[in-house]
This record gives C-alpha cells, sequence and structure tokens, in this order.
C-alpha cells in the first residue's frame, strides 16, 4: 500500500517526545480558518510512498532520536488514510520504532468498519496528539466547517483504553480565547484520565501566503497573535 504524502522533515523537537521524524500526509476534511497547512487540504498528489520507503528513510537518522524519538504522523488528517497508517505503524513495530500519531480525529466513530481499524491502531501507537479547535460544538461548527462531538468522544475513548495523550489546543483572540470556552475546556479534560500534556499553541499568521497562492480568502487577516501573557494565562486555566 502506498500513502498520499505532503512532506517529510527529517528533525522535529515539538511533535511528540524526543526528535521525531515527522511524515505529513495529505487530505482533509476540516476547514480551519486558521490552518498553516491549507496546501495538505486536497488528498491528490504525486508523492506516493509505501511504509517502506518511508521507514528506510527515517531510519538514516535513527541516531539522533535517543531512547524517547522516533516517528510522528500529521496531516493534513492522517486518520483519512487509516489502511496505510496501519501498514505503517505496523511496520514500524516491527522495527523496534516510537510511533505518534497527530490527529484532529475528524473521522473519527464508533461504527464499523473505522472502530475495529482504530481500535488495532492505537494497539500500535505509543501517543496520540489530540488537537481539540474548539469546545463548544456551534463554535467548533463556525472554526473548521464539522461538529466536535466526535472528536470529544475520541478523547473519551482514549482516555477509556488509557491511551496516553497530549492534548493541543490553538489560542486565538475572539475565537478561543474567552475564559469561559477555557474553562469548559478544562472540565472536560478533568474527564480524561490520560492525559500527559496541555499545549497551548498561539494563533500566527505565517500560513497565509498559502492561502493567497491557492486563491482562498483568508479571513482572520486583521486577527492578530496573542500575547504572551494571554497564552501563559490560558495554560493556567487548562492544567493548574
Amino acid at each position: 500500500m502506498k500513502g498520499r504524502i505532503h512532506s517529510v522533515e527529517s528533525f522535529g523537537s515539538v511533535d511528540g517526545p524526543g526528535i521525531r521524524y515527522l511524515i505529513f500526509l495529505k487530505g482533509c476534511n476540516m476547514r480551519c480558518r486558521y490552518c498553516h497547512n491549507v496546501d495538505t487540504w486536497d488528498p491528490e498528489t504525486t508523492d506516493l510512498r509505501t511504509p517502506e520507503e518511508l521507514l528506510d528513510k527515517a531510519e538514516r537518522y535513527r541516531s539522533y532520536w535517543g531512547e524517547e524519538g522516533g516517528i510522528t504522523v500529521s496531516g493534513g488528517e492522517a486518520l483519512l488514510q487509516i489502511d496505510f497508517l496501519l501498514e505503517l505503524f505496523e511496520e514500524a513495530k516491527k522495527r523496534g520504532i516510537g510511533t505518534c500519531l497527530d490527529t484532529s480525529a475528524q473521522p473519527f466513530t464508533r461504527e464499523e468498519p473505522f472502530f475495529g481499524k482504530f481500535e488495532r491502531l492505537m494497539e500500535l501507537t505509543d501517543l496520540v496528539l489530540l488537537d481539540i479547535k474548539h469546545i463548544d460544538e456551534e463554535e467548533h461548527k463556525k472554526l473548521t466547517g464539522w461538529t466536535n462531538q466526535n472528536i470529544l468522544d475520541c478523547a473519551t475513548y482514549l482516555s477509556e483504553i488509557g491511551k496516553p495523550v497530549w492534548i493541543r489546543h490553538v489560542l486565538v483572540p475572539g475565537i478561543t480565547e474567552d475564559d469561559g470556552y477555557l474553562k469548559r475546556l478544562r472540565a472536560f479534560l478533568d474527564t480524561l484520565t490520560n492525559v500527559q500534556k496541555v499545549e497551548v499553541l498561539p494563533y500566527h499568521s505565517l500560513g497565509v501566503f498559502k492561502w493567497e497562492q491557492l486563491g482562498i480568502p483568508y479571513t482572520l487577516k486583521d486577527t492578530r497573535p496573542p500575547e504572551p501573557e494571554s497564552v501563559a494565562h490560558a495554560l493556567q486555566i487548562l492544567t493548574q
């Protein structure tokens, strides 16, 4: 099987523990207004690679990983290629490579055939980086075009099976910066037993040029990054 690849990075230091070899897959259903990888939305690509091809290249950098490092698969939305992910992570485990999945969980459902595949994938996954875009369903729809109910259910399921998770939340002034929303998110996180870390990622506009190149209107042009104090405040609400 071949995966639809957007790009790879050899030395990722913020997408999981240790040094990671990052694999970005193509395709995403959500249309996050602040997305900095808008060029990954379209699933079509000429860059098709097998798990063996990817891991052979990744292992060239294995000496830098240390005990904690390995591969992180992101996107786009990696779960849209769950069959490929299964083959990739199965091969990684055969080689003794640590596996990390970066996902927004938009495709998650407890219905078959997806759920059975997801259960198997979690057996092969060491850590999940779970992006929660917004705790409020209606605001989530405005921000991404999709409901968040199945995403929150994915978080609940990961807690049920005890899968280690890092929660990621982008702080966007005027959208997710509100204390009320942050406290609601904190209340939800308090229902989970598997969260090892919470990361508050400040909104930035570094990917706007990609929107312009693709001719897609960018609706947050007047939004400035949050102040460091706001990021620290949000992190305090979510973690202390």
